[in-house]
């Protein structure tokens, strides 16, 4: 064997990873990246969205979106499981031609999820800010006083890049870790869900006047409304992103992927049911940390601090689960020569990919330091396009001219759910047409990078 063969092989061992998920701990990752802070920071605004609790039928609504497309991911998981998600489908749908052009849909992806993808987990930290300053009030304060600049932002940013460090682990250590910080989060939902309905007060449950009455305001509502509980959704497809690393992915994702929405959909609306009906939903509106509010109301503040350790807990597991997964969608395509090679880098005992990993924490460490109502709507508009929608074509595509694609599990009702999705994705992006420039900006600045640096010019004379 030549050094080059040598090199060629270890390289290619280097960039293994490890089978090491199976079902628990698929479901666990899942859980924990949906449930996370999310419920617990966007309640205000949803409630805002419609002024009033019929809110809860934009939960409903994407509650059904969620699942619809869940089975899109469930079928393009089993029958195309590998590291990256979206862009790992899209790339053995569309991405194997001769053409460089032909690859920038794939390249595209990588590219959005580099600020939705960081947005995203970003938003979580920033949520995460006024549980912190309800524990220790006086927090901001000392901040100021030792000088520190970027204040509670930067202690966001910080827990960022420690969590960062603590998936700098094998997977095997990395799955089971989730595991435990999902039982920490299910012990909170719980104790939400039970003081709820065992303080439940149906008199609150009251809705202001036309709360129902159909026109434009309502309309675009309802489309903010859906919006941030899709927002709270997100992550039904984590598991999606550790192909790769997933025991017999034919049968755990679909899984893992359809348990996990049914579960937390129910819950969520369990939940919100009941923090409403203990908080009256217009002082609920004004919170920014409406589940220690809902804590406080109840039990008083000793009880409802402690309860706010959970809720970090919970911002712990989401952020862990979140990250572990975007990870793997740079790195999968730097490997398959389709983003700058640097990003398929991987450790050389821990089998973790490093550059992709780390950059992902860098930069949703930078964006901690955005507004959340800024990161929430730019991290679920600018995916809709790129990701859901092209995701829900291309398998349409395989359905249809893809006969060699094995599909070991087929969405039910074919092909009512991926339309019924279509237009969820199409009506909340619709509604939403402040947010275009952030959509087209992203598009646009991703074809100029791809042209410049990815896509390589034929020499005119090979020979030169």
């Amino acid at each position: 064997m030549t050094s080059q063969d040598n090199s060629t092989s270890d390289s290619t061992d280097r960039s293994e990873l490890v089978r090491g998920l199976g079902l628990p701990q698929s479901i666990a990752l899942n859980v924990a990246n949906m449930v996370g802070i999310g419920p617990f920071i966007t309640i205000p605004g949803f409630l805002a969205a419609m002024h009033g609790p019929q809110a809860l039928i934009a939960w409903v609504i994407a509650a059904v979106l969620v699942i619809c497309d869940g089975l899109v991911w469930s079928e393009l998981g089993a029958a195309l499981p590998g590291s990256g998600g979206t862009y790992h489908f899209l790339r053995e749908i569309f991405g194997k031609h001769k053409s460089s052009w032909a690859r920038m849909l794939p390249f595209l992806v990588v590219w959005q999820f580099l600020v939705s993808g960081t947005m995203e987990i970003a938003s979580g930290y920033i949520g995460a800010v006024p549980y912190v300053e309800f524990i220790w009030p006086e927090l901001p304060n000392l901040l100021s006083q030792w000088n520190i600049p970027g204040g509670m932002s930067t202690l966001a940013a910080c827990c960022c890049l420690l969590v960062t460090w603590l998936l700098s682990r094998r997977i095997e250590v990395v799955g089971w870790l989730g595991i435990v910080l999902c039982v920490g989060t299910l012990i909170t939902v719980l104790t939400v869900i039970i003081s709820g309905l065992t303080h439940f007060d149906a008199s609150l449950l009251t809705f202001p006047p036309n709360a129902f009455q159909i026109n434009g305001e309502w309309i675009n509502g309802l489309g903010a409304a859906m919006l941030i509980a899709i927002y709270d959704y997100l992550g039904y497809y984590n598991i999606c992103h550790l192909g790769e690393e997933v025991r017999d992915p034919g049968r755990t994702i679909p899984r893992a992927v359809i348990t996990s929405v049914i579960f937390v959909a129910a819950v969520y609306l369990t939940m919100n049911l009941s923090i409403i009906a203990v908080v009256p939903w217009r002082q609920a509106m004004q919170s920014k940390e409406i589940a220690a509010l809902f804590m406080e109301t109840l039990y008083g503040r000793q009880i409802a601090v402690i309860f706010t350790v959970l809720i970090l807990w919970t911002v712990l597991a989401c952020m862990f689960a979140i990250t572990l997964g975007y990870s793997r969608i740079p790195y999968a395509a730097a490997q398959n020569g389709d983003f700058f090679p640097i990003f398929a880098r991987v450790h050389s005992t821990k089998r973790y990919p490093t550059v992709s990993l780390w950059t992902l924490g860098i930069l949703t460490a930078a964006f901690c330091y955005l507004p959340l109502q800024t990161v929430i709507e730019t991290a679920v508009t600018v995916r809709i396009l790129i990701q859901f929608v092209a995701q829900i074509v291309g398998l349409h595509l395989v359905r249809t001219t893809r006969p060699e694609i094995v599909l070991p599990f087929r969405m039910w009702l074919y092909p009512l759910p991926s339309l019924i999705a279509v237009v969820g994705w199409l009506f909340v992006l619709g509604t939403r047409i402040e947010l275009l420039w952030a959509v087209a900006a992203v598009i646009a600045s991703g074809v100029v990078v791809y042209a410049a640096y990815v896509v390589k010019p034929t020499p005119q004379n090979p020979e030169a």
